[in-house]
């Protein structure tokens, strides 16, 4: 397709967000398989939710300007949800993956947030204003989930992913040295 205006550029981008979206449905699934921790994996499960009405919203919009939803791979979704199934397939361990899971959520939220706020930006200059709304309502849900997700982390995940650090590094130093009272461990700065 030829980009030769605003509109042009708006529906190449609601095109890569489209193929963005399907790639994630397929994508949270195996997220919220992989989490340990029963909060992180019902919000994955939720955003799963989220994430097809995402993808209905966006084929209402296509529907709305008489354009076809498909054409157009987004290689960068591909690359953030390749680089989550490579952490999921690492050897990590419980509440460390779970903030592994989390970094690599917000990556995906944060391209979706910059991506939604540019087409939503380029419909109101369109006065395309329905269509402005349907995509504000999915960037506010994004921003939303993004914020859930640093709350997760804050709150609990990041805290207990490093007690288990602690807790290997005590099991790696086994009983013996742990009997005589002192720590190799150099003090946190």
């Amino acid at each position: 397709m030829k980009i030769t205006s605003l509109e042009d550029l708006m529906i190449e981008q609601l095109r890569d967000l489209y193929s963005a979206e399907t790639q994630l449905v397929k994508a949270l699934p195996k997220m919220a398989k992989s989490a340990t921790s029963a909060e992180l994996r019902a919000g994955f499960q939720e955003h799963l939710e989220q994430t097809k009405g995402h993808v209905q919203r966006l084929e209402q919009i296509f529907d709305q300007l008489g354009a076809k939803a498909k054409g157009k791979k987004c290689a960068a979704m591909e690359g953030l949800v390749e680089e989550g199934k490579e952490l999921m397939d690492e050897d990590i361990a419980g509440a460390v993956l779970d903030a592994g899971l989390i970094c690599a959520a917000q990556k995906v939220e944060h391209y979706e947030i910059a991506s939604y706020g540019c087409v939503v930006t380029w419909a109101r200059q369109l006065d395309e204003e329905e269509i402005a709304d349907l995509l504000q309502k999915t960037l506010d849900e994004e921003k939303e989930t993004n914020e859930r997700l640093t709350q997760l982390a804050e709150s609990t995940v990041n805290a207990e992913a490093e007690e288990g650090e602690e807790d290997e590094e005590a099991a790696m130093k086994g009983p013996a040295r742990g009997a005589k009272g002192g720590s190799s461990r150099t003090p946190r700065r």
